[in-house]
């Protein structure tokens, strides 16, 4: 996630979803470190998960703590990699995806929206990479202000790329496909 954060989305000023891409949005706006307003905005959906799942909030602290700490560190990949915005956009969002997938498929999360995600699959049968993708989308819509309409319409390729990868890499051998 470090790497597709880092070096794909930030040199093209792209979000991503969720906690994610409401720690990006305050980064392009005030630069404050995204990992670390991953932290701070977590907090309230981890007092939800005390509250009502708290196998979630012992299984997800952890992969928030290491997440948002690996986001921050390697901050220093920005710029390193010299591609255009599209490619950005897919494998920024690939390899997102692909971490958020693998830390859900062994229950655990960034925090944040994916918190809530699973908390809310709980509820209502819906496929979490399906509700991850509806979430991410209601946040880079709030981003659209800062990062204008071209940065948006490539952030809402880089969030489908984050939904797709998430689901597959969320499914287990014994799951159709």
């Amino acid at each position: 996630m470090g790497i597709g954060i880092n070096g794909f989305l930030v040199p093209h000023h792209l979000l991503d979803g969720g906690i994610i891409g409401i720690g990006l949005i305050l980064h392009y706006y005030y630069e404050l470190p995204t990992g670390l307003s991953m932290i701070v905005l977590s907090i309230p959906l981890y007092v939800l998960a005390w509250f009502y799942e708290k196998k979630y909030f012992y299984y997800s602290l952890h992969g928030l703590l290491i997440s948002s700490l690996t986001i921050d560190l390697l901050s220093y990949l920005r710029g390193r990699f010299d591609l255009a915005v599209l490619p950005s956009a897919i494998i920024g969002g690939c390899l997102v995806g692909f971490g958020i997938g693998l830390m859900l498929r062994y229950e655990t999360s960034t925090g944040g929206t994916d918190l809530l995600a699973q908390l809310m699959t709980k509820l209502i049968p819906i496929n979490i990479g399906a509700l991850i993708f509806a979430i991410d989308g209601l946040v880079i819509l709030s981003g659209l202000k800062i990062v204008g309409m071209e940065k948006f319409l490539y952030s809402f390729i880089t969030i489908m790329f984050v939904g797709a990868m998430t689901s597959l890499t969320v499914i287990k051998k014994s799951e159709p496909l």
